[in-house]
């Protein structure tokens, strides 16, 4: 790597795809890590404790493609359990690694290390216990601290290291503990450093078959630790394995959208060894999506070049706007904007718009807009015979541009900018450029134009990192032109289009570096759904809120109620509630903390017992279940965040 790029050094090359060369971790006779294939893993949603359920769900995953099954053993109880289970899986022929998944119990997590062949624990739950308390740590009672937790760990260790049992150190936002809150604060530093001091006293004891995580729901949150423990690792000679992952992405397309912006951003930059997207859904239903998302780079490696950068003045793990210049409603302080295209079917009749959130009534006469209605539509050479609703931008070729229409602008090649024979708007002009394009004529020529919005485009298959060194190339040379991220495809499945989309546009938007998204594709839904995945991934990536969020755990044999239907009856009744977080968790383990930047909380706490929260705050404790649902509405009335639906 280019020694002016330290700030970039989290990855091999933030230009040319290489996988960062992990030490391999053998996880029975599977090898995780090294020159292995990514691998993808999935968690069972049943009670440990019964048996038959378990088995047959974990023989539904491997034959779904699960590589590691994940159990979760809460109490001793589970872990005795993880034998007869890993016994039944075998007998029925299935070799597939069995993982612990440990919490608050480090007696059920040195069973289960003999057991089993690999064991998670969670730092923040696994010697301390969280209580939202900050404390004031002399360095002298931070050692004390830390003394504890290594009495607490190393019997853990030691077993792991007799048996040949691998161990993740998975890290999760949401449970970090006061300890680590008050020192370091709720951040990706402290999300790193609580698995650092786990490292330390593994390898004191001389044990380094360990996977790392850091996972969150927030994707900027999880993107950056991730990055920043790997610049740690690389400074002190490390190289774990990367288990990567978005914990609580929700259900459907939005838990798609949301995995795909976090962990394809990591996967990008050639990071990650092996993935688990965390669906409100079957876990066998994970299982295609990360495969999707892994199947990306089996030859990436084969890309054309994309020129490294001189510097990198982009800031890896912390979020930070690009500064650009306000183009109408575009760069600035504007949310980034959303693209339509109509260039292959012209906007003949108002109705063409719903798909792209305008209804039109044609008794009143009236439009509505819809909450994700997108800002510009681009018709290519077409007009529209029709009056469009004032905030609705029309683009047009320059060739073809009806400069006499309100709110209409033109699209320029790069050579058409140039040459500049074609009339320009003096509001708003549109120049579509690839890298190569990106010439000393060019720059000098957006310099001087405050009218100016860049759309950035590839034909690379390492799409994002070549847009990137594009939005690179114009920081480095002092460019305020706002930037629209162009990404065309032609996709039969339309999974794959949001997973494609999600990971090459939410990369960058989730660094700063976009000032709006249009997505295109032939194949997969149509345009509705292309538009609402651009929204999609704006939401995912934190920088446009234009829907309700729900922070909802993937269930697990911990889980208190019906993960999947309550999720989707509160949706039912909160949808409408735009900009509203709401976080739904199946038991307290990651609750309260990994829905800490919610709203409101929705968390089991017992059987058909629920506790609402209010931010970190408990508002009301053991509501039934049954009950549950109309008081979380009669929580967030209270607080008077509640909309009518007919108002909307």
């Amino acid at each position: 790597m280019n020694p002016e790029l330290a700030d970039a050094a989290y990855c091999i090359s933030p230009t040319r795809y290489e996988r960062w060369l992990t030490r391999e971790v053998k996880i029975g006779e599977l090898g995780l890590g090294g020159l292995n294939p990514i691998r993808v893993q999935s968690m069972t949603t049943t009670d440990t404790l019964d048996t038959a359920a378990t088995v047959a769900q974990s023989i539904r995953m491997i034959e779904a493609g699960c590589e590691l099954v994940r159990i979760t053993a809460p109490s001793i109880k589970e872990a005795q359990n993880l034998e007869l289970i890993r016994r039944e899986i075998r007998q029925a022929g299935f070799n597939t690694p069995l993982v612990a998944d440990i919490h608050f119990t480090p007696n059920a997590a040195e069973l289960a290390a003999r057991i089993v062949e690999k064991v998670r624990v969670n730092p923040g739950n696994y010697a301390d216990k969280k209580k939202f308390e900050h404390i004031d740590y002399t360095d002298a009672a931070y050692e004390a601290e830390l003394e504890r937790i290594r009495e607490r760990f190393t019997p853990l260790v030691r077993i792991c290291k007799e048996y040949g049992t691998a161990m993740r150190i998975g890290t999760n936002h949401g449970s970090l503990s006061d300890r680590i809150m008050s020192r370091y604060g709720d951040s990706p530093m402290g999300m790193v450093e609580s698995a650092m001091e786990f490292i330390r006293i593994a390898e004191d004891e001389g044990f380094h078959n360990i996977v790392l995580s850091m996972k969150s729901s927030n994707t900027q949150v999880m993107v950056q630790a991730y990055r920043l423990l790997v610049q740690r690792m690389m400074e002190l000679g490390m190289n774990y394995p990367l288990h990567l992952g978005v914990t609580e992405a929700g259900e459907g397309e939005d838990g798609r959208i949301k995995s795909a912006v976090g962990i394809g951003t990591l996967l990008e930059d050639g990071l990650g060894d092996t993935i688990r997207v965390s669906l409100t859904e079957e876990p066998e239903f994970e299982i295609p999506v990360a495969q999707a998302l892994a199947r990306r780079y089996s030859n990436r490696a084969q890309h054309t070049p994309i020129p490294e950068a001189p510097v990198w003045p982009i800031q890896p793990t912390e979020y930070s706007r690009r500064r650009t210049r306000e183009v109408l409603n575009i760069g600035g302080e504007h949310a980034p904007v959303v693209l339509s295209s109509f260039a292959a079917e012209p906007i003949e009749k108002p109705a063409q718009l719903f798909r792209v959130g305008y209804a039109y009534s044609v008794p009143l006469d009236k439009w509505n807009i819809l909450d994700q209605a997108c800002d510009y539509v681009y018709c290519g050479q077409h007009n529209i015979p029709f009056e469009t609703p004032g905030t609705l931008g029309i683009i047009q070729d320059a060739a073809f541009w009806n400069a006499n229409r309100p709110n209409s602008y033109p699209m320029f090649t790069v050579s058409e900018y140039l040459e500049g024979r074609l009339s320009r708007s003096a509001q708003m002009n549109w120049i579509q450029a690839q890298l190569p394009q990106l010439d000393q004529n060019l720059l000098d020529a957006l310099h001087r134009d405050e009218t100016a919005v860049l759309v950035i485009q590839t034909d690379n298959q390492h799409a994002m990192p070549e847009l990137r060194r594009m939005v690179v190339e114009l920081m480095i040379n002092g460019l305020e032109v706002p930037v629209v991220i162009r990404r065309v495809f032609n996709e039969s499945d339309s999974s794959r289009f949001q997973l494609m989309a999600a990971t090459d546009t939410g990369a960058l938007l989730i660094d700063g570096l976009g000032d709006g998204v249009w997505l295109e594709d032939g194949l997969s839904g149509g345009q509705k759904q292309v538009n609402q995945t651009a929204f999609g991934v704006l939401q995912a990536a934190r920088v446009r809120i234009s829907k309700t969020e729900y922070i909802s755990c993937p269930s697990c044999g911990r889980t208190l109620f019906d993960l999947q239907e309550t999720t989707a009856r509160i949706r039912k009744v909160t949808d409408h509630l735009k900009g509203l977080k709401i976080g739904i968790m199946g038991c307290i383990v990651n609750g309260p903390g990994e829905m800490a930047d919610a709203d409101f909380g929705y968390v089991g706490t017992g059987p058909g017992k629920i506790t609402l929260y209010k931010g970190k705050e408990v508002v009301k404790r053991n509501v039934e279940s049954d009950k549950a649902v109309d008081e979380l509405i009669n929580l967030i009335k209270e607080h008077g965040r509640w909309v009518e639906p007919s108002a909307v």
